[in-house]
């Protein structure tokens, strides 16, 4: 059964998932952010640093481009534009208009508003030229997506030659015991949390099952290298909780 036949452990039609996963996230917009950092215990910072470090935007007055899907807050692409020179521009295109909004509303508070640019639109057809953006970027997304070999195909077509692909996902934790403690505080504590912070637990209780059906780390690396990347690696982080995959366009 393929990613694109999920809504967490429901199954259904792959035309109904990608209605019900913008429910979720129109739902939750105004916290996301808020509770990334209570849900990981201020976790995904680091997590997030390691993939701007990868990005690696040039400092000196070179332009460079990133394409951040599924980055609706803007969250990574203001820490790219931070680490890079004066002509580091981003694209934040995001499916989820209430996500783009918070987005909007924070480059406009930090700053950002002239730098980074706000899209509407859908990751496996995306509205930009070929061989356009030195960068392409998405954090917690890719699993959301209901055609994941389509939105690989797209980031490949979008990414100029030497362009470099990224994704930071949650993956398969792969210490003993850690596991099951693990498993205990997603099913249990997050829900909880999501009903305390936001009123809705079962948008958490989705994002939670829709981890445990996300390809394996090698699983998706194949996927990622028959979209036609090169050098594809991926590198597990804080004992397999989430892992950074990435990939050459040569």
């Amino acid at each position: 059964m393929t990613n694109e036949n999920h809504f967490g452990f429901r199954e259904v039609d792959p035309g109904d998932k990608q209605p019900l996963v913008n429910r979720v996230f129109s739902s939750v917009a105004g916290r996301y952010d808020l509770m990334n950092d209570l849900m990981s215990a201020g976790l995904h910072r680091p997590w997030k640093s390691a993939m701007v470090t990868a990005v690696n935007p040039p400092r000196g007055p070179h332009p460079f481009a990133l394409l951040d899907v599924a980055g609706g807050t803007g969250d990574v692409a203001f820490r790219v534009i931070d680490a890079g020179g004066p002509q580091t521009r981003a694209t934040v295109y995001d499916i989820n208009a209430e996500m783009l909004e918070v987005g909007r509303q924070r480059a406009a508070k930090s700053g950002h508003d002239g730098v980074v640019d706000f899209v509407e639109g859908n990751a496996e057809k995306l509205p930009f030229a070929d061989k356009k953006f030195d960068a392409y970027t998405i954090a917690f997304g890719i699993r959301n997506v209901p055609r994941i070999q389509d939105a690989l195909n797209e980031a490949y077509r979008v990414l100029k030659p030497g362009g470099r692909f990224l994704c930071l996902e949650f993956s398969t934790v792969d210490v003993p015991g850690f596991d099951k403690i693990y498993e205990a505080y997603s099913f249990n504590v997050i829900p909880a949390m999501g009903r305390a912070v936001t009123g809705d637990a079962e948008s958490y209780r989705y994002l939670v099952e829709s981890i445990r059906k996300f390809p394996r780390p090698q699983a998706f690396a194949d996927m990622i290298s028959a979209a036609g990347f090169r050098r594809v690696k991926f590198t597990p982080m804080t004992g397999g909780i989430v892992a950074l995959h990435s990939g050459w366009r040569l």
